[in-house]
């Protein structure tokens, strides 16, 4: 696959390579040399695996805890100690 090169050095990413790296307009691309001479281009903000907020992605939204948001909320707020406090402080 061939693309050409425009005036301003700029070089159109196939569309099938672009969604295969999860490339978006925007996106920062990183370049480096290969062994051979060969040119890689990479997504340079992908995320490293298990790395950053990707981490917790996995287990979001997983804990079962038995008890209703509104349960939860008390005892984060410590209702039970004061019933009459709304939280609001």
């Amino acid at each position: 696959m061939t693309s050409t090169l425009t005036s301003k050095g700029q070089v159109t990413v196939p569309k099938k390579y672009r969604d295969y790296l999860g490339l978006r307009p925007g996106a920062a691309v990183g370049f480096s040399l290969g062994a051979n001479g060969e040119v890689i281009i990479a997504a340079a903000d992908a995320p490293k695996p298990g790395r950053g907020k990707r981490r917790l992605d996995a287990v979001r939204g997983t804990l079962v805890t038995g008890k209703t948001t509104d349960e939860l909320m008390r005892l984060l707020r410590s209702y039970e100690v004061d019933a009459r406090d709304p939280g609001l402080k």
